[in-house]
């Protein structure tokens, strides 16, 4: 799977570790339907920062299509809220 981190480029998701991105994807959710900002900022940076670990970085110059767009990490609550789907950002 291909993600995209906006403002940061693509990364390549092995498909064994979209289970562990799912849990942290419902905790950054549970954050937001709190409007716990504080947990929120944790959550969000906890996801990002998994799918850098578990990724591998595409090239710049990749032209592979994303198919999750996640959002930067200075994202504000509600830019994240208006980015849900019905299964979160990581659908799974």
């Amino acid at each position: 799977m291909i993600v995209r981190i906006m403002g940061e480029g693509q990364i390549e998701i092995s498909s064994e570790d979209i289970a562990v991105l799912n849990t942290l994807d419902s905790e950054l959710e549970a954050a937001i339907e709190a409007s716990d900002e504080k947990a929120f900022r944790v959550k969000l940076h906890a996801l990002l920062d998994k799918v850098r670990h578990v990724g591998k970085a595409l090239p710049d110059d990749s032209l592979e299509p994303s198919e999750l767009i996640l959002p930067p990490a200075d994202a504000s609550i509600e830019e994240v809220r208006e980015m849900l789907g019905d299964q979160g950002l990581i659908p799974g």
